[in-house]
Order: structure tokens, then C-alpha cells, then sequence
């Protein structure tokens, strides 16, 4: 017993002393010198702009009654767009930045320059979206939004409204709303690849399209990828008021409502719901889209047997990987490094530092955002630009320790 205590104190010490689980500095484009290999930032200098985009005429989830007829709103989704760039400049800011409290505000700092003219070229940059957790924010993964531009990527990152750190509500808006926001933003970048006016127009592949959800976002990307959600879930009057969420039990439902393009892989990080029947297997047997499931094997909010590599294994007419960072929690990957803020503000109804909502307590952050990171490369390399030589690193690499990779071909 006194030598496992002895493992676990200095695993906990190293975690810390790093200072991969507070940035001092608070960078979201951090790089430790042991990363494996396509960590690394790409050859194109990237900027940013943010935007906010309007689902029209949608159900005002919050607002249901069940005695009266669906209530109807204009959904807003403020955007955080990463995009090639013809500039020689690097570095900026990203400014009034909520924390998980909904109070607490930073300022991120990282690679892509603000408002940088777009680098036009003679090809089109695929798409990859990425959806945060709830509660969360757009800024919450922005270290893939940097990375996977600087690689010759658009990527777009979603605030997806009632499930923001400042305005977190009803769970069921967040169940309903998620594969569709992901969706939608799909077919705004399409269309804004259209627009003679629009600063993206003619940059965007949006029939190359990658999506990357944590948490809850996992949970939208398994339907997106064709995952049917039970009948008894989308029955409850709790999670489904006036059984709004059948147009998720059936593929064929969703895609009438939601109809257009479609994602040719998703990366589901600890993605939710299979631990409490959001899914059973004939559901998960009808994702199709390719798929890389990233999680802690210690995940206490998704579960990981009965969660997450019960996804994995049970989407089983889906080509699919499954990398188990080994005694992580559910922050695996996903969260950037806690801003420095964090170290001093007390968690929301807890006696943690603010910092445990980003951090874990075993895994550097930082180390498992270049992991993630490299992964991200290589399977959307291998996927969205058909880039065969990316095949070979999507297995572990050198010093992968504490790693586990499995990939499990299609029936």
C-alpha cells in the first residue's frame, strides 16, 4: 500500500510540476518537446474571425408547453472560424473569454492573427467543426482550431446557446439542439462558399467535412453519424418534452429535418450518453461514418466501459479507432490548458480550485492536447485529404506510455 501511495503522489507531482494543468501564460498553442510527431504546427499561417450565425425558425426548446402548439424562435450560434492566411504575421488574442463559473473572464493568447486577409488558392480547404461540452464554450478546444488550420483546414468552433458556461439551462435544449447546430453550421460553411461577399467564398470543401465533439458534443456527433438515440429516451418527458427527440431514433427522421450534407468523420472525445441508455446496440449498429473515439479509462461522467468503448464497440458497421489515455478522467484531450485565472477562483458549488474543470489529475494537459492533436492530423489527413502516407500514424507512437489503441474495421 505505502508503494502504491508513493506511484500516485508522484504521479499527481509530475502531472503538476509540468505546468501543463495552469498556463501561466495562458497559450492554447502550447508544444512540450516530447509530442509526437504531427503535433506540431502546420506550414500555412492561420487567422481568425468570429461571427455569429442564425438557425432560423426553430423550436424554442426552453419555451415548450405541452397544452400549446411549438413556440419557434431564431437559434444564434456565435462562431470562432480559423482559416489559412495570407499574412507573415503570427500571434494574437482572444479577449473576454468566459470560464466555467460564468463569471470569471480571461484572455487567451495564441498563433492565429485577428481579421488576417484569407490565402485564396486554386483548391478548397476541407471543413472540420468542433462542439464543445455542457457547459462549455467555443474557445474551450481552440487549440485544435489552430492546429488543424495551420495544417490547411477550415475549422469553425460552435458556441452552442443554453449550454454556454454563462447560460447553461435546460439539459433538453442541449439533447435536442446538438446533432442539428452541427449539422446546421455544416451547411452554413456550404453556403458561404457560395456567397461572392463572404471572406470564405470559394475556400471551403464542405464535402470533406470533419467533426470533433467532446462530452455532449460526442454525443451530437454519434448521431451525426447515424446513431439512433432509444425510443424510451426520446419518450421522456424530461429529456424529450412533447417527444421532441423521436426525429433522433430513426437516421433516415433526421436527415428529412436536417437534410444536405453530410460528415465523412467525427472524433467523439469521452463522448456521452451510452452509460444511461441513450443508445442501445441496434441504435449504435447504424453509425456508419468513420469514426475516432478518444477517452479516460477513469471517465466518471461518460463511463468508459459501459460509455465510451461500449460506443466503440458497438458501432460496428463504422471503421473505427479507440485511444485510451490510461487512468484519465473525463478531461482527456479536449480542454485546453487552464487559464492561469483558474488557479485562484473556487469552482461552482465545490471546494475545487476552478482549475478542475480543465485539468487532470493524473495527464498533463498539455501532453494530451499534442497527442490529440497528432491523432487529429492523421485521421483527417488519412480521411478528408486522402493522404495515404498518413496510414502510418495512426497506431501508437514511440513513447506512447500510458496509451492504448484499438481500431476495429466496418462488418
Amino acid at each position: 500500500m505505502k508503494q502504491l501511495m508513493v506511484i500516485i503522489m508522484f504521479m499527481f507531482s509530475n502531472a503538476f510540476a509540468a505546468g501543463g494543468n495552469i498556463s501561466s501564460d495562458n497559450r492554447i498553442d502550447g508544444m512540450r518537446p516530447d509530442a509526437p510527431e504531427l503535433a506540431a504546427m502546420g506550414n500555412y499561417n492561420i487567422g481568425v474571425r468570429s461571427d455569429v450565425f442564425y438557425h432560423q425558425n426553430q423550436i424554442d426548446v426552453l419555451n415548450i408547453n405541452e397544452e400549446e402548439d411549438f413556440p419557434y424562435y431564431d437559434r444564434p450560434l456565435p462562431v470562432e472560424i480559423w482559416y489559412p492566411a495570407e499574412t507573415m504575421e503570427s500571434g494574437g488574442e482572444y479577449k473576454d473569454v468566459f470560464l466555467r463559473d460564468g463569471k470569471t473572464k480571461a484572455t487567451l493568447y495564441g498563433s492565429a492573427v485577428r481579421g488576417a486577409k484569407p490565402l485564396k488558392t486554386d483548391t478548397k480547404f476541407p471543413l472540420i467543426i468542433i462542439s464543445h461540452g455542457y457547459p462549455g464554450n467555443r474557445y474551450l478546444m481552440s487549440h485544435f482550431g489552430e492546429n488543424l488550420a495551420s495544417k490547411g483546414y477550415i475549422v469553425v468552433s460552435i458556441d452552442h446557446t443554453d449550454s454556454l458556461y454563462n447560460d447553461a439551462a435546460a439539459f433538453s435544449s442541449t439533447l435536442y439542439n446538438r446533432p442539428r447546430d452541427q449539422k446546421f453550421v455544416l451547411m452554413k460553411m456550404a453556403e458561404l462558399n457560395q456567397t461572392s461577399d463572404h471572406f470564405l467564398n470559394g475556400m471551403v470543401d464542405s464535402d470533406n467535412a470533419g467533426l470533433i465533439g467532446y462530452s455532449m458534443g460526442g454525443y451530437g456527433a454519434v448521431i451525426n453519424a447515424g446513431g439512433n438515440i432509444t425510443e424510451m429516451v426520446a419518450g421522456s418527458k424530461d429529456f424529450s418534452p412533447k417527444e421532441i427527440l423521436n426525429t433522433h431514433t430513426k437516421s433516415d427522421e433526421f436527415d428529412h429535418h436536417m437534410s444536405g450534407l453530410h460528415f465523412k468523420a467525427i472524433m467523439p472525445i469521452g463522448p456521452w450518453g451510452k452509460e444511461l441508455g441513450i443508445w442501445d446496440d441496434a441504435g449504435l449498429s447504424n453509425a456508419t461514418v468513420p469514426m475516432f473515439v478518444i477517452g479516460g479509462s477513469q471517465d466518471d461522467t461518460s463511463g468508459y466501459e459501459n460509455g465510451i468503448k461500449a460506443i466503440y464497440d458497438k458501432s460496428v458497421n463504422a471503421d473505427r479507432y479507440l485511444l485510451t489515455f490510461e487512468n484519465a478522467g473525463h478531461n482527456a484531450a479536449a480542454p485546453i490548458p487552464a487559464p492561469k485565472e483558474t488557479g485562484s477562483v473556487e469552482y461552482p458549488d465545490s471546494e475545487r480550485p476552478l482549475y478542475g474543470h480543465y485539468a487532470d489529475a493524473v495527464w498533463d494537459t498539455l501532453r494530451m492536447n499534442n497527442i490529440a492533436q497528432h491523432y487529429a492530423t492523421a485521421y483527417f489527413g488519412k480521411i478528408l485529404k486522402k493522404q495515404n502516407d498518413m496510414e502510418r500514424h495512426l497506431m501508437l507512437f514511440e513513447d506512447a506510455k500510458g496509451l492504448k489503441l484499438d481500431h476495429t474495421p466496418a462488418q
